[in-house]
């Protein structure tokens, strides 16, 4: 376990690294933390770096078996490089428009994709982001402003696993502890007897004010941080527990005298606007300021460079891959080829603008580069739903890969990696998520007409495309008056909000709510929001008293309840579906 403990990992020679079992194992850990991030994305519109656990458990895995046999050859560095890189290209595979334009498409037009279309779909915009990242590859990782700090968290466990492999078995025992016990109560909740969702008068159901029993909601609340976790709190007393009950008061929001239980589909309706209006331009707001911000110089250092050799075979990856995007959209959507193509420069465009932004923040801004593309395309093409959605697909897709996988070459850059073999390990793992995801989705949602904007299923990246598109297509004159004024002071305060954020020196801007989480938990049930913000609190509670503690097994703990449930779950879906069959 020790072996590169006194040695420079970008010295390390490379032993094996593209082998068929860091590929498998990969491939293995790919389909089993895919549902969770779809899972997640349907139920709460965030995902899950698993970059991290693929390490932890490949390297668990694959040293016990070297300790119970002498002639088991030992897990490389460089093996569980390739392993983490398929697991989490497969598992970032939703920024392809899994839970955000594909089913906001199926809500407005009332058509949906057959599964293998839309894998096909899924893997072209995936596939195109992995070789925009490969061209931007030298010039963004031989600028040393950018940090990429994503990608730095990586490294680092990667050189802590290797130096202390002890600690990684504990973490990967607490891992599988936490998954286990999320697991038993979704499978309770689930399938033995229905917890009840208790609320503590009548007109607190209705406004969505319930105790959800879900550890998944825990953990998610366990990794946003503080900060996010109270902002969902404010943002839920806010527009679940003021802004309704005076929409219903005024007539806004009419609901039957006798309505019983939560009425979260009949209540977002409304709320969903000026929560919308909020995040988008919170978020467009800090893109640019960010990327104003952003160092555009190199400096020179001792560090590892990225170089660049010619070669033939990116040029004709993408190339293919430009190929792909453009007639798919024309075969499945009906798009005009000139629109279509239109589509790649500004995804190119748009792709840099993300990398750039994730180098120097590790915040990878997917949503506003999803509805900066949906902007775009109102603009050239205004009143066109598929144009709108699924070119602007191409955009967020495309960032949404190439960000994940310039985070892996800043690791392969730091340990002396291939790049040639990172991308191959890319490609297998977009290719597995693209068919373990769409067969997730599929499972979750059968019906989206029916299923998503509920309270079960709030998809609120779903409900913000929907909305933008809507707003788009049909203008602003056919929302009512109190819908204008709610998106224009949403929008108000959006662009304060994410103009602070940016601009304030980080020991102030700390002390402001996040504008993203403000306004999702307008889209989101309280309940849902609650329960995050619960476990935002009760993991800073322990970070007070027990810090080396909460340092070493938060994140860990609060990645387990997440797989757990969402698991769980998925095979529940799964289940009910071959049984109808």
């Amino acid at each position: 376990m020790g072996r590169y403990a006194d040695t420079p990992l970008s010295t390390v020679r490379i032993e094996r690294e593209l082998s068929l079992r860091a590929v498998l194992t990969g491939a293995v850990l790919g389909i089993l933390l895919t549902p969770s991030n779809v899972y997640a994305g349907l139920k709460i519109g965030w995902s899950f770096n698993m970059s991290i656990i693929a390490l932890l458990v490949g390297f668990g895995v694959w040293q016990s078996l070297a300790r119970r046999n002498t002639h088991q050859p030992a897990w490389t560095l460089h093996e569980s490089n390739i392993n983490q890189t398929v697991a989490s290209a497969a598992a970032s595979i939703i920024s392809g428009g899994l839970v955000a334009p594909i089913p906001a498409y199926t809500l407005l037009t009332g058509q949906q994709l057959d599964p293998i279309p839309m894998m096909a779909w899924v893997f072209s915009v995936s596939f195109l982001g992995i070789w925009i990242a490969w061209y931007l590859r030298p010039t963004l990782l031989n600028d040393h402003g950018l940090k990429f700090p994503e990608g730095m968290a990586t490294l680092e466990t990667l050189q802590h696993i290797y130096h202390h492999g002890q600690e990684a078995v504990v973490r990967i025992k607490v891992l599988f502890s936490a998954a286990l016990v999320s697991a038993a109560v979704k499978w309770v909740d689930g399938f033995v007897w229905a917890i009840p969702r208790w609320a503590p008068t009548a007109q607190l159901e209705r406004l969505t004010f319930t105790v959800d029993p879900s550890l998944l909601l825990i953990g998610f609340g366990g990794i946003i941080g503080i900060r996010v976790g109270l902002t969902l709190l404010l943002g839920a007393l806010l527009a679940w527990g003021g802004l309704a009950p005076w929409l219903i008061d005024q007539g806004w929001v009419m609901l039957a005298p006798d309505a019983q239980g939560p009425q979260f589909a009949k209540l977002v309706e409304w709320l969903l606007w000026p929560g919308v209006s909020l995040m988008v331009c919170s978020t467009l707001t800090a893109l640019g300021v960010r990327l104003f911000q952003t160092p555009k110089k190199a400096t020179a250092n001792s560090t590892p460079r990225a170089r660049a050799p010619f070669s033939p075979g990116p040029a004709v990856g993408l190339v293919l891959s430009i190929a792909l995007v453009v007639g798919l959209q024309a075969a499945l959507f009906g798009i005009d080829l000139w629109m279509a193509l239109l589509s790649i420069p500004l995804a190119i465009c748009l792709a840099v603008v993300a990398a750039r932004v994730v180098g120097a923040t590790g915040i990878a801004p997917i949503g506003a580069i999803g509805k900066l593309s949906q902007l775009t395309f109102g603009l050239i093409a205004p009143g066109q739903v598929p144009i709108n959605l699924m070119s602007a697909n191409t955009a967020g897709g495309a960032a949404g890969q190439s960000t994940d996988l310039m985070n892996d070459f800043k690791v392969g850059l730091a340990i002396g990696a291939t790049p040639k073999k990172q991308v191959i390990a890319q490609c297998i793992g977009i290719f597995i998520g693209s068919v373990v995801g769409v067969a997730v989705y599929l499972a979750l949602i059968p019906d989206p007409q029916h299923m998503l904007l509920t309270e079960e299923w709030p998809a609120p990246a779903v409900a913000t495309w929907k909305a933008v598109a809507e707003t788009l297509t049909h203008g602003l004159g056919s929302l009512s008056p109190q819908i204008r004024w709610a998106i224009f002071v949403g929008a108000f305060f959006g662009v304060l909000l994410g103009a602070l954020d940016s601009l304030l020196p980080q020991r102030l801007a700390r002390w402001l709510p996040s504008t993203a989480a403000l306004g999702l938990a307008f889209v989101l049930p309280a309940s849902t929001s609650m329960m995050m913000g619960l476990g935002a609190v009760l993991t800073w509670i322990v970070s007070r008293r027990w810090p080396s503690v909460t340092e070493r097994f938060a994140i860990t703990a609060a990645a387990g309840l997440i797989a757990g449930e969402s698991i769980t779950g998925v095979g529940a879906s799964f289940w009910e579906m071959f049984k109808g069959l």
